[in-house]
């Protein structure tokens, strides 16, 4: 799936890009870009009244993200052939510097792609972090509830874990209903996250054994060759000595 931010269906063809060097550098900071937007998703589930005396923190950090993307987008009008053209043409990177938390629908090609097989580390990565973010979001859902018991960003971690891991202490749990739909988003994770690894296992083990029950090529490639005539050639010599196995036999 190509970057929503970049227009060109097909980078290696861009007329706008003919020396390639903008399809290298949206190949080589792409993922590390939806990384970097996954991983501040809480910013975008938290209502800002929610942040208390985070509120700088949370403002620091929608201002840093901006400046990344905006660096991003400065990067790739300069690669491009068309500066000005290419800017204009590419609105939806000019909004993700105005509001960085929108970056994370178009990261969501990452969550696509860890879905393949042989992407396995990817997956866990992505799960990581979505797992991190929804712990963030409950404890600032969680610190000041009435009847809460998750106080600290400490005991929001320990409980996501906990509860993605379906292990479930019961020493820590949401009261609110947002944090409740959190929890819900965790449990989905850990389910997901064990069928997805049992399947790779799986699959490992069921790749192997069909490697060891069929010959490899330099195997197949040891083996002579073998013609019909020469096929043909061993048969009649079976069928001769047969014959005169028979023709020699005992009299009756």
């Amino acid at each position: 799936m190509a970057d929503p931010t970049d227009s060109a269906q097909d980078p290696g063809v861009d007329p706008d890009d003919p020396s390639g060097r903008l399809a290298s550098y949206l190949a080589r900071t792409q993922t590390a870009l939806d990384i970097l937007a996954l991983l501040t998703l809480w910013i975008v589930v938290v209502p800002p009244g929610d942040f208390g005396s985070w509120s700088s923190e949370a403002i620091a950090a929608r201002i840093t993200l901006s400046a990344v993307y905006a660096v991003d987008m400065y990067i790739r009008a300069r690669l491009a052939r068309r500066h000005w053209y290419y800017v204009r043409t590419h609105w939806l990177g000019l909004l993700v510097v105005v509001i960085p938390p929108v970056r994370v629908v178009f990261s969501l090609r990452l969550i696509r792609s860890v879905f393949r097989r042989g992407h396995l580390e990817r997956f866990l990565i992505v799960a990581l972090l979505l797992v991190v973010n929804s712990a963030v979001a409950v404890y600032f859902y969680e610190r000041h509830a009435a009847g809460s018991n998750i106080h600290t960003l400490g005991d929001s971690l320990w409980w996501a874990m906990v509860t993605v891991t379906t292990v479930g202490y019961g020493d820590y749990y949401p009261v609110t209903v947002l944090g409740r739909v959190a929890s819900l988003f965790i449990m989905a994770t850990g389910i997901l996250t064990l069928a997805v690894v049992t399947a790779q296992v799986a699959s490992s083990f069921v790749d192997q054994a069909s490697r060891r029950r069929s010959p490899t090529i330099e195997e197949r490639s040891e083996l002579p060759d073998v013609t019909l005539a020469e096929l043909a050639e061993r048969l009649a010599r079976i069928e001769e000595m047969l014959s005169r196995s028979q023709r020699s036999g005992p009299n009756p």
